[in-house]
């Protein structure tokens, strides 16, 4: 034969084992964001289990939808740097001249020094 335990027992039970769970209320939307999209749950039930002082949140129903994210590129400070004292430049338009030239050093301190 089983039992049934009933929610107030598992609640005991987790409590005796460090364990606390609570519903968060009036969760809108969960945004979940990667390096290229974004995935946004509207409307989801979520739970936040507490574990040994980690938390976890679980996310459950609602609607889910996904976006593709543009992913500005980035360059390191020394090669705006560089760009910029090479052609007497700004750090703004070397900035903007390497993300036109997709990084390459050499056509973006090119470029600036053809611009007058």
């Amino acid at each position: 034969m089983h039992r049934r335990i009933s929610p107030r027992e598992t609640k005991r039970m987790m409590q005796r084992m460090g364990m606390n769970m609570n519903a968060m209320s009036d969760v809108e939307q969960v945004i979940i964001k990667t390096s290229g999209k974004e995935i946004i749950i509207e409307a989801p039930e979520v739970a936040i289990l507490e574990v040994q002082g980690q938390k976890i949140f679980q996310v459950a129903g609602g609607k889910i939808s996904e976006k593709t994210t543009e992913q500005k590129p980035t360059f390191p400070e020394e090669d705006v740097r560089l760009v910029a004292d090479q052609t007497g430049k700004s750090l703004e338009e070397a900035r903007k001249t390497l993300e036109e030239c997709g990084g390459d050093l050499a056509k973006a301190i090119l470029l600036l020094q053809s611009k007058i």
